[in-house]
C-alpha cells in the first residue's frame, strides 16, 4: 500500500523529492504515514479535505483485495 500512496502523492505535490511514506503494522491494522513538505500540505489535503478523502478511499479499495485494514495518516 505504501507504494500506491507514494505514487499518488508524488503526482500531486510540487516537491516530489520530499515525499516519504512509511508503513507500520499494528494489531491487524496497517498504518501508512505520508510526509510531505509544508507548502504541499494544502495540495494533499485539498479543499475541505476532498483529496485526502479520495486518497484514503483508493487505499481502502485496494486493501479489500488483501483483506487487511489500512489507515492513511498525513503529517508534515
Amino acid at each position: 500500500m505504501s507504494e500506491l500512496v507514494e505514487v499518488i502523492a508524488k503526482a500531486l505535490v510540487t516537491k516530489p523529492d520530499e515525499v516519504s511514506v512509511s508503513e507500520e503494522k499494528e494489531a491487524g491494522t496497517t498504518v501508512v504515514t505520508l510526509r510531505v513538505a509544508a507548502e504541499d500540505m494544502g495540495k494533499i489535503i485539498g479543499k475541505q479535505g476532498r483529496i485526502a478523502k479520495a486518497l484514503r478511499t483508493v487505499v481502502k479499495a485496494a486493501s479489500v483485495k488483501t483483506g487487511e485494514k489500512v489507515v492513511v495518516e498525513i503529517v508534515q
